[in-house]
């Protein structure tokens, strides 16, 4: 009884934090920007080897534009969110190796494909300067029926709001900062546990603050 108590208060603290989570401007403010992006549907890439056998892993490719009339700072992050709540980082655990296979696979349509981890901090203007860029993440739980990509770095607009549980010394919220990040959706159509023919679906996308 006390644990379902415990997860139920959990769960309350997280809805409320959702509820009162800022959304995007409708119309940017005077020095907030927005980069234009384009994605690729994620793909698998299978190495034959690994430390247990073949490993396995999953790509998008996105194409970043900047027509903000000026050159802007870029620091992406891009996390895999699973409906199970597993939370991937792109570019962990993934060797470089896995980028070259993807650039080889790629090269006729993105010859100058860069990897996330590597790409330049900053995008200059034009679509002549526009970047293909590799996001790459380790495979996850089998048992995942859908999964989110939240990409932050597109955008300068940010928010903050107060933590719903952590205070500092003097019994204040914390602050948390929020980002704008565009969200993009899909679910598997067939059985997710097996990978080879599962087909990845996309629902849609949205901007959020996170």
């Amino acid at each position: 009884m006390r644990k379902c108590l415990f997860y139920g208060t959990v769960l309350a603290l997280m809805a409320g934090a959702v509820l009162a989570a800022p959304q995007p401007a409708i119309v940017q403010g005077p020095g907030q920007w927005t980069a234009e992006v384009r994605f690729e549907q994620p793909q698998q890439i299978v190495l034959p080897w690994g430390g247990n056998g073949p490993a396995r892993y999953w790509y998008t490719i996105l194409t970043i534009t900047n027509r903000t009339g000026q050159d802007v700072d870029f620091y992406p992050r891009c996390d895999l969110m699973t409906n199970t709540f597993q939370i991937v980082p792109a570019g962990m655990n993934v060797p470089p190796v896995v980028f070259e296979r993807i650039k080889e696979r790629h090269q006729s349509r993105y010859p100058f494909l860069e990897s996330l981890v590597k790409v330049e901090n900053r995008i200059l203007q034009g679509e002549d300067n526009a970047k293909d860029i590799a996001v790459i993440w380790r495979d996850f739980g089998l048992r995942a029926e859908s999964f989110k990509i939240f990409i932050t770095g597109l955008s300068n607009e940010t928010a903050v709001v107060n933590h719903p549980v952590a205070v500092d010394a003097a019994g204040v919220p914390v602050k948390v900062y929020l980002r704008k990040t565009l969200e993009l959706d899909y679910v598997f159509r067939g059985d997710p546990a097996l990978r080879d023919s599962v087909e990845v679906v996309y629902k849609g996308k949205d901007w959020v603050m996170r």
